[in-house]
């Protein structure tokens, strides 16, 4: 097995390592890594109705979909995270507890009483400190993990808080619960760093076992394919299931109804409703926004084109790009 410690904070490339090596590594895997604020949303999940978009923007948050299912998280440098490749998966099954099992001995061994719970969870007590979720590629399996150390547990509260019932749609929702940081259970607390360092070596059974880095060939084939995917609007938002939007939001022009269905991220139909005035016909602003990304920037671009008061009045640019939010 290749031990690795990836040092990069980077979210896309970060996940697109982990793709990397199920695709392309020799041997079975461990790594232990950690991403710089960031939302990560599962697999099947629509991205915009799992994240608070106001405070994700506000705080420049990335949002990137990884390749595995489960929920949304938000991952800070006090969260570390730990990846299991496994070669000749010949089973094809997805197996939860068999890579759980090393870590909970670990924390178990620093008088944490961890235990596997329910489909895919660690807890302590009643509180989760760790969500799993497997992805398998033809005979190889992916395994990978969160570990809540010291993360800032009002962050995660606070970008994975989306407004209710805006979103209409059949992707895969986030389960809340109970949340707490491990730091807060050990009888000795640890710098993050000792901690790794720790669970490095616990997992490979050996202190002075070999720790390995990303070559410089692996991180160049890295990073091509972060560009190309995770850091794409097309994979973390437009590979999102079709859903229908709705919002009802009193604006200083009066009251404004967006009605929205999304197709593959881009707006296919667009209704706006509401007690607003306007001397131009609304139609011609609902059909300008047709066929654009759902996406703020790309709705921005598309807005240069016409003069919002003339269609709503009192509404400006930025009001009305949050009411598409």
């Amino acid at each position: 097995m290749r031990f690795i410690y990836n040092a990069s904070t980077d979210a896309p490339f970060n996940l697109a390592t982990e793709e990397w090596l199920l695709h392309n590594s020799d041997t079975d895997v461990f790594m232990l890594w950690r991403n710089a604020p960031a939302v990560i949303v599962g697999r099947n999940q629509n991205s915009h109705s799992e994240i608070n978009a106001d405070y994700v923007q506000q705080h420049r948050i990335p949002v990137v979909r990884r390749l595995t299912g489960g929920g949304a998280v938000f991952h800070d440098l006090g969260n570390i995270n730990f990846t299991f490749i496994s070669l000749n998966n010949q089973s094809g099954l997805l197996d939860f507890r068999r890579f759980a099992t090393p870590i909970i001995e670990a924390l178990n061994a620093l008088n944490v009483p961890c235990e596997f719970n329910g489909r895919n969870d660690m807890v302590v007590g009643e509180s989760k400190i760790s969500g799993n979720a497997q992805h398998a590629h033809r005979d190889r399996l992916l395994h990978h993990g969160t570990l809540l150390y010291s993360a800032n547990l009002d962050s995660v509260c606070a970008a994975l808080k989306p407004s209710p019932a805006k979103y209409v749609d059949k992707s895969v929702k986030s389960v809340r619960g109970r949340v707490r940081n491990i730091v807060d259970f050990m009888p000795k607390p640890m710098a993050i760093e000792e901690f790794i360092n720790y669970l490095m070596a616990y997992v490979a059974n050996d202190q002075k076992a070999e720790i390995s880095r990303l070559s410089h060939d692996e991180i160049e084939a890295i990073e091509k394919l972060a560009e190309e995917r995770y850091r794409s609007w097309y994979w973390n938002y437009g590979y999102s299931p079709n859903y229908a939007f709705e919002r009802t939001t009193k604006t200083p022009g009066g009251v404004l109804d967006v009605r929205m269905d999304v197709r593959n991220g881009v707006i296919a139909d667009i209704r706006l409703f509401g007690d607003y005035f306007g001397v131009r016909d609304v139609v011609e602003l609902e059909d300008t926004l047709c066929g654009c990304r759902h996406e703020r920037e790309a709705l921005k671009r598309r807005l240069a084109l016409v003069h919002i008061d003339a269609y709503i009045q009192g509404v400006g640019e930025r009001i009305f790009l949050d009411c598409l939010f």
